[in-house]
């Protein structure tokens, strides 16, 4: 069993509901609220969603706002004013390209205005559950630290990890490690006595090297 897979059975135990933690009931609404989700955090998205949603769910009937007006509606989320702007070209967009629904092909996805590849292999696996893996700032860190990337580069840190797993495990993968990154390996102060992939974690075995060197100087003063 490669390391990627070890990790991936590993914290299946921890977090065995690992999933999607924005809300969304269509595609068209796992679109926006991952829009949203840029530089902020899902409960925040939540938040706001649960409101906006019960009006403008549809691309149909987001156009109806102006801009102003939806930044209104999001302005408690972080760069709401480019976010408003975005999700109004994307939404004139999917009205004129694709009848108002969300395209199911990544290249399609990246073209519309404010959509990356995090946001679109986002939406590909929660919405349609197209074999995706969407590397946020937790994924990556989880990946570095754990040895199965090098790079601070999402499309490097997204090849590295799914070449050692196989398709079916992509979503999972990302899903896992994004809880492993909230709850356990937190960018600051990780709390690695808890945490269930110790064994494999290439940031822990450099800390207590550097750790052992110290006692070693201290040592041979």
């Amino acid at each position: 069993m490669t390391k990627a897979m070890r990790v991936v059975r590993s914290l299946e135990t921890v977090y065995p509901d690992a999933r999607c933690e924005l809300n969304f009931e269509s595609a068209y609404e796992l679109l926006i609220a991952t829009m949203l989700s840029a530089q902020s955090t899902d409960k925040r998205v939540n938040i706001v969603t649960k409101e906006l949603f019960k009006e403008y769910n549809t691309a149909e009937k987001m156009v109806t706002l102006s801009e102003q007006e939806l930044i209104e509606w999001i302005r408690t989320i972080g760069f709401f004013n480019t976010k408003a702007k975005h999700i109004l070209q994307t939404s004139h967009i999917l009205l004129q390209k694709y009848d108002g629904q969300v395209p199911k092909s990544r290249e399609e996805l990246v073209t519309l205005p404010g959509v990356g590849r995090k946001t679109a292999n986002v939406v590909l696996s929660n919405a349609f559950q197209i074999p995706a893996f969407a590397v946020d700032t937790h994924v990556g860190r989880v990946s570095r630290r754990l040895g199965l990337t090098k790079s601070e580069d999402p499309n490097v840190v997204e090849k590295d990890v799914t070449s050692k797993l196989p398709k079916y495990l992509y979503s999972k993968a990302h899903h896992l490690m994004i809880f492993h990154g909230r709850r356990c390996c937190k960018a600051q102060r990780p709390l690695c006595d808890e945490c269930v992939v110790l064994q494999e974690c290439s940031y822990y075995k450099e800390s207590q090297k550097s750790k052992n060197k110290k006692v070693r100087r201290k040592d041979s003063k």
